[in-house]
């Protein structure tokens, strides 16, 4: 993966430019003594396990197999003292595998040697042991992501991508799987949908990585895919997004078909579209747009119901003036509003007393001002908090602060 952490990357973004508070789904209920009772309200209080370059975990390579359990644990024992329910837990995260996958290697994460067998089942002891805590775990793949290096030769004998090549496109000194290919469409799905076919998960989640964020005087060579299958599309980029367009709609239709009842779910970089591109995107400065930049119409899969949830990375502070939060959350609830499609709010737990980020970050009650903000938008049924090490070690409190102001009492997820 990227040096930067995912998030912090889409942050940088927009640096260029110059409580539980939710609406659950409360039922009264009439009792022996007539007397209207409500049911607890429901919402996500999700956190997210990354793996990619032991962002959270595991901390290091060579770690024994008890070692490695006994972090994982550690985590879901963090969720549950948070009192939150849902773990978002990175198992694909760069074209290879962190379960015993029939068509991807292990993952290098593991052991530090891609393919080589850790000696345990990372993903069905993750699902086994959160259910035996109450928590929902969701799935995280990448579906393009092959590699945070530029070497084929570096990759496993057996990967996918070495056997291949044409499957891959060198960019920004990374490789990425071609979306433009449908070959590449129909290996990842098949991929990810492995572990919904092993394992009872509760949701199936993919982040912001799409085709991949610009780099200036780069271009993904596409070139060959367009020409032979661009044909009948205006131009390039409406070829790109509807190559998205189709993983998506073939991934819900894949998880229905596998396990009815798993949540598909995504989690984009927070901005559509500026409103200054297009009247109906956010009051936003953002210097990246999922629509032109990563070929990603977000809206469009909420709108159109192609999925379960929506998470936007809501990485900003209130009053952020390229992107402010108090603004980007109201237009993500306008969009949800009426499609049936379950809003949850991604929140920046990592730049908490950052000393990098903006004053506000530096004030241990400004998550939670997210989350009094977000208890006036019945859209917005849930909080996800990245990610699970700054969660554990709560620097200034941040997470604290949200347990005193929203999260007294333990939530069920909403059904």
């Amino acid at each position: 993966m990227e040096p930067l952490p995912r998030r912090v990357f889409a942050a940088a973004a927009l640096a260029t430019l110059s409580g539980f508070g939710t609406a659950g789904d409360a039922v009264a209920a009439q009792g022996p003594s007539s007397r209207r009772r409500s049911a607890a309200p429901r919402a996500v209080r999700g956190l997210w396990l990354a793996t990619t370059s032991h962002r959270d975990w595991p901390s290091r390579t060579g770690l024994s197999p008890a070692r490695q359990r006994a972090e994982l644990l550690a985590h879901l024992d963090t969720a549950v003292r948070l009192r939150l329910n849902t773990v978002i837990f990175q198992v694909r995260p760069a074209a290879d595998a962190l379960w015993p996958s029939p068509y991807e290697p292990w993952s290098q994460y593991l052991t530090g040697v891609q393919g080589k067998d850790p000696g345990w089942d990372p993903l069905g002891t993750a699902v086994r042991e959160a259910h035996a805590r109450g928590l929902e775990l969701h799935a995280w793949f990448n579906p393009y992501r092959v590699s945070g290096q530029p070497d084929p030769g570096r990759l496993a004998p057996s990967h996918p991508a070495r056997v291949h090549p044409d499957w891959v496109v060198p960019y920004g000194g990374k490789l990425y799987y071609n979306p433009g290919l449908p070959p590449v469409r129909t290996f990842v799905r098949t991929a990810m949908l492995d572990a919904v076919r092993r394992y009872p998960v509760d949701g199936v989640h993919w982040d912001d990585y799409f085709y991949p964020y610009p780099v200036a005087g780069e271009r993904f060579d596409d070139d060959a895919a367009y020409a032979e299958h661009g044909a009948g599309f205006p131009n390039r980029a409406a070829w790109r997004r509807n190559n998205i367009d189709l993983l998506v709609l073939e991934m819900a239709a894949g998880i229905k078909k596998v396990r009815a009842g798993v949540r598909f779910g995504i989690s984009p970089f927070g901005v559509w579209r500026n409103a200054s591109t297009d009247p109906l995107g956010s009051p936003t400065r953002a210097g990246v747009e999922t629509y032109d930049d990563l070929y990603a119409d977000t809206r469009k899969w909420v709108r159109e119901r192609w999925i379960d949830y929506i998470c936007p990375q809501l990485y900003w502070n209130i009053g952020f003036a390229a992107a402010d939060y108090a603004k980007l959350l109201p237009w993500w609830a306008r969009v949800a509003r009426g499609t049936g499609v379950r809003l949850y709010a991604g929140e920046a737990l990592y730049k908490a007393g950052d000393p990098a980020q903006p004053a506000a970050w530096h004030d241990p009650a400004e998550l939670s001002r997210h989350l009094t903000l977000a208890a006036k938008y019945p859209e917005v049924q849930g909080h996800v908090f990245f990610a699970a090490r700054e969660a554990a070690a709560d620097r200034t409190g941040a997470m604290e602060r949200v347990l005193a102001d929203h999260y007294r009492q333990p939530v069920k997820p909403p059904r």
